[in-house]
């Protein structure tokens, strides 16, 4: 007796069809998987070759005009002061542009200043440039420590102050442009300062920039 479901029905167990995959099914993976592949080899390309590196920040001058301290309670500071700061764009191949600026500046880990708007720039492929913030403005409350910090600074001559930065960044590199992101920069310097003295002071030792993003 002949057995039923023999293998020339084109059915394998249970029923199931098979059917074998065609030469341009094949080739059109194929295709596929060589298409997705150059693109991202492309991609990785052109990242390494315009890919952005951060802008450098260096406080090249500082100059106090006023710094004053009250000793009654609450306690608070009112300066103006200037600083002159380098910015440096290292990419060779990516211009950049600094939008929505502002800068104030901290002694102590506090706020002596409230917050600066500074012009939007805009900077070329290895290209330096420098601005010239003034910050200051009416009392800004502190802590009686940092009040009477300064009193004691200013007294052995010696002044600590950190300029921060912030705002946000696009890189421009041939025809790409990223999207903004944030950068926030501190620069930490020690600057030569006595009481009674204003205008311009030294800057003691080398400055100390960070930026992040």
């Amino acid at each position: 007796m002949a057995e039923e479901g023999g293998g020339g029905d084109g059915k394998g167990k249970g029923g199931l069809a098979y059917r074998p995959v065609s030469g341009a099914s094949r080739a059109c993976c194929c295709g596929l998987l060589a298409f997705v592949f150059l693109a991202g080899l492309t991609a990785l390309i052109l990242y390494l070759v315009y890919r952005p590196s951060k802008p450098r920040f260096t406080v090249i001058g500082a100059a106090v005009y006023e710094l004053n301290a009250t000793s009654q309670v609450p306690t608070a500071i009112s300066t103006s002061m200037q600083f002159t700061v380098a910015i440096r764009n290292p990419n060779e191949r990516s211009s950049l542009i600094l939008d929505r600026l502002t800068a104030y500046a901290v002694y102590r880990d506090q706020p002596i200043t409230p917050p600066a708007p500074l012009p939007p720039l805009y900077q070329d492929e290895d290209s330096t440039v420098a601005v010239s913030p003034v910050l200051g403005g009416p009392f800004v409350p502190v802590s009686p420590e940092v009040a009477g910090g300064l009193v004691t600074d200013q007294a052995y001559g010696a002044l600590g102050l950190r300029l921060v930065v912030m705002g946000r960044i696009k890189y421009k590199a041939g025809p790409f442009r990223s999207a903004w992101t944030r950068i926030f920069v501190r620069c930490d310097l020690l600057v030569g300062l006595k009481k009674g003295t204003y205008g311009q002071v030294p800057i003691l030792g080398a400055t100390q920039c960070s930026v992040s993003s």
